[in-house]
């Protein structure tokens, strides 16, 4: 049974309809409205190995803080629904990556517990047509929403591009290690019975 969800969120600053599969093979149908944020979505779903569908009408005449802050919290409500009870996924997941001159860490448990680290600094205002500040804004409503704690940290800072693209790789591949099942675990993976 194919681990799936599919949220819709309406408010007066934007409208979302999203549908995610944690089991699927990377495909991405993605429309927010902001280029630089639609390219790195696509990346968290081809590298995650997820499916993702997105569709955003944002108040983009105002800024991009909306779409992206309010697309993380959509996300983040169907990571939560798409893993379900959490019976024998591994919980915990982590991952260095590389992106050219650039370093990043992503680690995640999936506790049910939110809770957000960042360390990284971006040294230009815009990656592309997205404020660099919305990157923590991003995995910040993911976290709280999802109940994720997730740590974010550049390792070795570079190009700002490469930077942020290194952090949603890696939060994929982070994801994709925490949602998969271990035939070992058999309940949740707690000492206290439950997540």
């Amino acid at each position: 049974m194919a681990r799936e969800a599919s949220v819709e969120r309406n408010t007066k600053e934007t409208e979302i309809k999203l549908k995610l599969n944690l089991d699927g093979t990377g495909y991405s149908d993605i429309e927010t409205g902001v280029g630089y944020f639609d390219h790195m979505l696509d990346g968290f779903t081809r590298h995650g190995l997820f499916d993702l569908c997105v569709r955003v009408h944002g108040d983009l005449n105002v800024d991009d803080h909306h779409t992206i802050e309010d697309t993380g919290i959509v996300l983040g409500t169907a990571i939560k629904e798409a893993i379900g009870d959490k019976k024998g996924i591994r919980r915990f997941g982590s991952c260095i990556l590389p992106m050219d001159e650039t370093l990043v860490l992503c680690a995640i448990d999936l506790s049910g517990r939110p809770y957000f680290s960042w360390d990284a600094d971006f040294t230009s205002d815009r990656i592309g047509d997205m404020a660099s500040e919305m990157v923590k804004e991003f995995f910040y409503a993911i976290s709280y929403t999802s109940g994720m704690n997730l740590h974010i940290k550049v390792l070795t800072p570079g190009n700002n591009h490469h930077m942020a693209e290194a952090m949603f790789k890696s939060f994929a591949k982070a994801l994709d290690m925490a949602v998969s099942f271990d035939p070992r675990i058999t309940d949740v993976l707690s000492t206290k019975g439950s997540l």
